[in-house]
């Protein structure tokens, strides 16, 4: 696993410093629906990633977010999100990272989320913990969701589908200490890992966007479910992930809401 670490790390450094160089020109912008898009960066970004993961491993699978991907029967299929925060990216907002996963035989063992504006490297591996530039990283202790810090996200439909997280978002923000929506998920998700925020939910994430956050989370001690209470895969449409500690109480106020 050391060598896939290695290279997974090598490569989401050398995807997010061409990002970084680049953030401050002029974008090309294309539009995937009314507000979600595609940048120019984001299929540089990934270009570079493919391209070295086919050179380097031309048997395994591969599913990325601007691309088809490759479906050869490997075990070993990499998760890839080559820019997770294209929004913030394309208005020169400096909060994005990277985001590599390596699944084998259906399980995520390894995950990199990098914050190249930062210098951050995340990195956890299944059953080795989870680590910040080689720091241990271990989720917060807070127990009392008045005072947990908690990130969220909107889906790409907010406009025109009802379900768009606006009423969990109501909900949750007067019932913890603050409510932050960064734009990238990758990023939020590691910052749960980090202890920086006690918790976070989002509703219609994808592959990509959850696959390297979920085992950094894990591995740091903490919590991912669905908005039911069970185990969190990476088909599930939603998710929340915290401390543990405080997990059932937010599962609570879900209910609250949706029995409303």
């Amino acid at each position: 696993m050391e060598s896939y670490r290695n290279f997974a790390v090598s490569l989401a450094r050398e995807a997010g410093l061409l990002l970084k160089k680049r953030l401050h020109e002029i974008h090309t912008v294309d539009f995937k629906g009314e507000i979600n898009i595609v940048t120019e960066a984001d299929l540089m970004s990934e270009e570079l990633i493919l391209s070295r993961i086919t050179a380097r491993y031309p048997d395994h699978d591969i599913l990325s977010e601007e691309s088809p991907g490759t479906v050869k029967g490997s075990e070993y299929r990499w998760i890839i999100d080559p820019l997770d925060g294209t929004t913030n990216y394309a208005h020169g907002y400096p909060v994005f990272s990277v985001s590599i996963a390596l699944e084998i035989g259906g399980e995520v063992c390894l995950g990199v989320v990098y914050n190249p504006m930062l210098g951050e490297m995340f990195v956890a591996e299944k059953g080795r913990g989870a680590f910040l530039n080689r720091r241990r990283l271990s989720v917060s202790i807070q127990d009392n969701l008045t005072r947990c810090l908690l990130a969220t996200g909107f889906p790409y439909d907010i406009r025109t589908n009802k379900n768009n997280n606006i009423k969990y978002f109501n909900r949750l923000v007067l019932s913890c200490q603050a409510v932050r929506r960064a734009g990238s998920a990758a990023l939020d998700i590691a910052y749960v890992a980090a202890g920086r925020f006690d918790g976070f939910w989002e509703l219609k994430l994808m592959p990509w966007d959850m696959a390297a956050g979920m085992l950094l989370v894990r591995e740091a001690g903490g919590m991912v479910t669905d908005m039911e209470g069970q185990p969190y895969s990476l088909t599930s449409p939603n998710v929340i992930a915290s401390n543990g500690i405080i997990h059932r109480e937010m599962l609570g106020l879900f209910r609250e809401v949706d029995a409303l």
